[in-house]
């Protein structure tokens, strides 16, 4: 799960897909943090992604550096607690224009089961659940 998310942080953006109904959504994030053993992301409940997860909390996450790509999908849980969405804000401390872990709209997501594959042109594909 590390590698995961270091590959995440390096890219500085990666982009999550979700579903609208049954169109497809993609838009860029930020936000990869491992708090207590499970892989976070972070947004705000106002937002149309979030109403698209609960929905249907099943996303993919695609990123690309220095010629490979990672992919890493699985099914998104709702992590209310302070303590998550505090440790979130701190590690990312220039959200906290937008965000604060005491108000209504700030929500951080847990990845419950996860499987990411980190492939290139030249190597064969890495397979790494979490």
């Amino acid at each position: 799960m590390k590698e995961v998310q270091e590959f995440l942080k390096e890219c500085g953006v990666y982009y999550l897909a979700t579903l609208d109904g049954d169109k497809p959504r993609v838009r860029p994030f930020g936000t990869a943090e491992i708090f207590e053993d499970h892989l976070y992301i972070q947004t705000g409940k106002k937002k149309d992604v979030f109403k698209q997860i609960e929905k249907n909390n099943n996303v993919e996450i695609c990123a690309f550096k220095n010629g490979k790509w990672i992919r890493v999908r699985g099914e998104l849980v709702v992590d209310d607690r302070i303590e998550a969405k505090k440790d979130m804000l701190d590690k990312n401390p220039d959200l906290r224009g937008m965000y604060d872990e005491n108000d209504d709209n700030t929500v951080v997501l847990y990845f419950k089961f996860g499987e990411a594959t980190i492939s290139s042109f030249t190597e064969a594909p890495k397979q790494i659940n979490f």
